[in-house]
């Protein structure tokens, strides 16, 4: 048996890579970024090949720095962006146009016809999804009805449709493999979740060709090997999942209630309800976190657009901070965010709220105010976000969360995980190794070629880092979420067209 398992980790704003040890430990680790595109308000796109070409290339740099061989790996798994759309085409794998970003809202005003064709509980039901320019499906359509010929190319089979991982395997295997898992399936709006498969009624109503599809397998499955060129000899590809289903998976969530969150370009939160999938009340989704061992795991599922990338918005945007890693000391040069509150909504909000045509703002400026509250404020929208999906993620489900798992980039951040702890009113637990989703995915992989025999043994490598306790007074905690809540109203329909 090989001695270490690696993962993909292709995110929104860079890829890394990740070599884990049988005990889920960091052997190596490799990350670039890569350009973000944004050709208009609320639209984000990125090159496939700046992905593909980064991804590669952290991965073989990865394996360099530990000093490895290509036998040395017992299989890659991808964790992955899950919602950005890919187009390329079958004969040169050369993508047609540019990857649509989860982000992007371009296609909202496809989602706005949709639902006033009456069509929304269709796509609920079927996929537990709301209608939103968010997901894959309406992302496919407007390319497709974009770009001269490309419907017509795609029915007669020459064009085909991946999320990253899909790319990434057709490219890895050298074009032999066009396959997705569950997770990634389940979060295109095509795909029912009850009856596994793509469903003709959903593709009749996003115009969309069967013939692009990939086919869908499970989370932890062997789909192909690298062509030997790329790192040296062939290496199995034995697991892929979005990457929250991932980080949800790497956190060791199997039992039913148990929940995750990862602060990352956005802020997902996810708790598992085992073989039942949970239809939300409360504008939350219904995912399949992962196929495994023939069985199919759901999830409940809150999103928020912008977490972590408003500390980028602050560094790149306003120019506040050189390096992302400065936030945590420029909010700490002030006691408080003395009143300031800021709403990323930079793209639209996600859950619980759906609305493509909120934007950003801050509240209550003073000429007091100061970077540090800013910054402050800019923390601080993470975990008043995160607080908006748990109260919907609590109604539907009847549990009340007595601890929260975390993870993400943002999770080193002890200020941020203090504040949400102290805003939920539940511990906060972050584990030994934060870079759960890449985790995720290696687990998943391992357990395909059995270098991990089974679930148990991802439950005993998980190991608490740090614990943080709510310390807030109620009085306060409740004051702040009015405000909060005051704040978010008022963003609403803000860029919606007359």
């Amino acid at each position: 048996m090989s001695k270490y398992v690696m993962a993909l980790d292709q995110g929104t704003t860079s890829s890394r890579a990740i070599v884990f040890s049988r005990d889920g430990r960091i052997v190596s680790a490799a990350q670039r970024e890569f350009e973000q595109i944004l050709p208009s308000p609320g639209h984000v796109e990125h090159d496939p090949e700046a992905i593909w070409e980064s991804q590669l290339a952290i991965a073989r740099e990865c394996i360099e720095k530990a000093s490895l061989a290509a036998t040395d790996i017992a299989a890659i798994g991808i964790a992955n962006q899950r919602e950005t759309t890919v187009l390329w085409e079958r004969d040169s794998g050369r993508p047609v146009c540019n990857a649509i970003v989860w982000q992007s809202r371009i296609s909202a005003g496809i989602c706005d016809k949709l639902k006033a064709e009456g069509h929304a509980e269709t796509f609920r039901a079927k996929t537990g999804l709301v209608v939103d320019a968010y997901f894959s499906g309406t992302k496919i359509k407007h390319m497709l009805d974009t770009h001269e010929g490309l419907r017509a190319r795609a029915e007669r089979g020459e064009i085909l449709f991946g999320t990253v991982d899909s790319f990434l395997i057709w490219r890895l295997t050298g074009g032999l493999r066009h396959v997705t898992d569950y997770s990634n399936a389940s979060r295109t709006l095509a795909f029912n979740i009850h009856t596994l498969d793509w469903d003709d009624e959903l593709l009749g109503l996003l115009d969309i060709p069967r013939a692009m599809l990939p086919e869908v397998r499970p989370s932890s499955e062997v789909y192909g090997t690298t062509l030997p060129e790329l790192f040296g000899a062939s290496i199995p590809i034995a697991g892929a999942a979005g990457d929250q289903q991932a980080a949800t998976f790497g956190q060791a969530c199997f039992e039913v209630g148990a929940a995750k969150n990862t602060y990352g370009t956005g802020c997902f939160l996810l708790m598992n309800t085992g073989n039942q999938a949970v239809a939300s009340r409360n504008n939350l989704l219904t995912t399949i976190g992962w196929g495994l061992n023939g069985k199919i795991t759901y999830c409940l599922e809150g999103s928020v657009f912008v977490a972590g990338a408003v500390v980028q918005w602050l560094r790149d945007g306003l120019g506040l901070i050189e390096e992302s890693a400065e936030i945590e000391q420029l909010a700490a040069s002030v006691d408080d965010s003395d009143g300031v509150v800021i709403v990323p909504a930079f793209v639209g909000l996600g859950a619980p709220h759906w609305d493509a045509y909120a934007r950003g703002t801050m509240f209550g400026l003073t000429r007091g105010t100061t970077s540090g509250h800013l910054a402050r404020a800019a923390l601080e929208s993470m975990a008043f976000q995160t607080r908006d999906l748990i109260e919907a993620m609590e109604r539907d489900s009847g549990v009340a969360l007595s601890m929260l798992k975390v993870d993400g980039g943002a999770s080193v951040n002890n200020a941020l995980l203090q504040f949400q702890a102290d805003i939920l009113d539940v511990e906060v637990q972050r584990p030994v190794v934060s870079e759960t989703t890449a985790l995720g995915a290696a687990y998943l992989a391992g357990l395909a070629v059995g270098y991990w025999n089974d679930t148990s043994d991802v439950t005993k490598n998980w190991a608490i880092d740090r614990e943080f306790r709510a310390a807030m007074d109620e009085s306060e905690r409740d004051k702040r979420c009015r405000r909060w809540s005051m704040a978010v109203s008022r963003t609403l329909d803000w860029d919606k067209p007359d």
